[in-house]
Parts: C-alpha cells; sequence; structure tokens
C-alpha cells in the first residue's frame, strides 16, 4: 500500500469551514484505480492543523491519480475558492510506502 499527507494551516476560526468543504467534497479520487481511503485529520491541538491522508493499493495507483484531469479539475477548483487566504495555502506533502500493517 502506498499512503499520501497533505498537512495544511489554516486560522483556527476556518477550520470549521474548510472541514465542511471536505466533507462536501467532490468524491472523485474514490472512483480513481487502486483507491483504498480518504481521512481528513485534525491537529489535536491546533484546530488550524489539518491533514489529508489518501491510500492507494500502489505508488502507481497514486501515480495515476496525480496525473489524472480528475486531480487538476479538484485542484483547479480549489484555487478559485472565494476566501483567497484559504486558496492560497500550499500543503507540505508527504508520501509512504507502507511496510506494516
Amino acid at each position: 500500500m502506498y499512503t499520501v499527507f497533505s498537512t495544511f494551516l489554516v486560522p483556527d476560526e476556518k477550520a470549521d469551514e474548510v472541514i465542511q468543504i471536505y466533507q462536501n467534497r467532490s468524491k472523485l479520487v474514490d472512483q480513481a484505480s487502486g483507491f483504498i481511503d480518504f481521512l481528513l485529520l485534525q491537529n489535536d491541538r491546533r484546530s488550524g492543523e489539518l491533514t489529508v491522508q489518501l491510500l492507494f493499493e500502489t505508488k502507481e495507483d497514486y501515480l495515476n491519480w496525480a496525473r489524472s484531469k480528475e486531480f487538476k479539475q479538484i485542484h483547479d477548483l480549489e484555487k478559485k475558492y472565494p476566501d483567497q487566504e484559504l486558496a492560497a495555502i500550499i500543503p507540505k506533502v508527504t508520501k509512504y510506502k507502507v511496510v506494516a500493517t
């Protein structure tokens, strides 16, 4: 398996707004080949620190998703979000091969 974490910071007062956006997400990634799971994580001590976790069967499945027109479509929408402070956030992305479960 292969997992990707995208961690980003939003102002604490906007955390609920961002969480709601993800709760109503398009779910396009769910249709991607090899997709296993999506999680949105909120730091227990800093409410504005959020992490998206994606889990795929293989690294190749993830890379195919990241190169897809659906991936581009989702990220283009993020750039057009009306709140420019949120639209300008660049996440820290880390990728891992799962070596034990």
